[in-house]
């Protein structure tokens, strides 16, 4: 019989939990990085990143800048990154055995989405609900998830998406601006509490408009060498300290 016991020092003493769990982690994070550097950089403008507020920073994305020094994503983003696929997944299963007909991907397998500006503006959507029980929509209805901590879902139930999620009120209206149809059922989970939070999105021709508008302003800059001018007057701004190319910017860039 094996002595459980035996040589547990080994493992607990010597090296301690601690380190067995900062090795583990580091391997775990050493191959997420190492998958997403095998993914091909993007060189085209998004919808979901069409609402960054710096249009500079969107510059910097578009021509595939490398981040500032030690910024960048790192394994805990990219785990976070896959649990909102595994809960997309959840409320995708969730959503159909409630009897709608939400479709996540083409005939082909390929997904739902739309290239414009010769494939420099782009965007994939979630799925597309055909049809469902009443709920007051119309179907179809493009359909958005994503997979919140407690704070931020909160706060998206007691503001709506518009203020604040700003960023996801912009992807929604441009898919429904390129794809032509009228509203998103944008629904939210609560990672915290399993909660979910749904709210009917209807499409702001004007917003689009202006999102539309910024996109290929963007575009053109990039294309004629140009950086767009910085959304702060200053590096302090609470944008900036938060941004993968702040030292680029202030520091490098005129």
């Amino acid at each position: 019989m094996i002595d459980l016991n035996h040589g547990s020092g080994a493992v607990y003493g010597g090296t301690g939990i601690g380190s067995v769990a900062e090795r583990v982690n580091l391997l775990l994070d050493d191959a997420l990085l190492a998958e997403r550097r095998t993914q091909t950089p993007r060189i085209y403008l998004g919808a979901s990143r069409i609402g960054e507020p710096c249009a500079r920073r969107l510059a910097f994305e578009i021509n595939a800048t490398p981040p500032d020094e030690g910024r960048g994503f790192d394994g805990k983003v990219l785990r976070i990154f896959d649990a909102g696929h595994v809960f997309e997944t959840l409320s995708i299963r969730w959503l159909r055995a409630a009897g709608f007909d939400l479709r996540t991907e083409r005939r082909d397998g390929g997904q739902f989405g739309f290239s414009v500006a010769g494939g420099r503006i782009r965007g994939h959507i979630d799925g597309v609900i055909v049809a469902g029980p009443d709920v007051g929509l119309p179907w179809p209805a493009l359909w958005e998830h994503k997979a919140l901590n407690a704070r931020s879902w909160e706060h998206l139930v007691k503001k709506g998406l518009k203020e604040s999620k700003p960023l996801y009120w912009a992807q929604v209206q441009i898919y429904m601006a390129y794809l032509d149809v009228p509203v998103t059922l944008f629904s939210a989970l609560n990672k915290n509490t399993q909660e979910l939070f749904h709210e009917a999105v209807r499409f702001d021709p004007t917003d689009a408009q202006a999102l539309s508008d910024r996109a290929v302003a963007i575009l053109r800059a990039v294309d004629a060498g140009e950086l767009p001018p910085r959304i702060a007057a200053n590096s302090d701004h609470w944008l900036c300290r938060f941004c993968d190319y702040a030292q680029r910017c202030w520091e490098q860039t005129p």
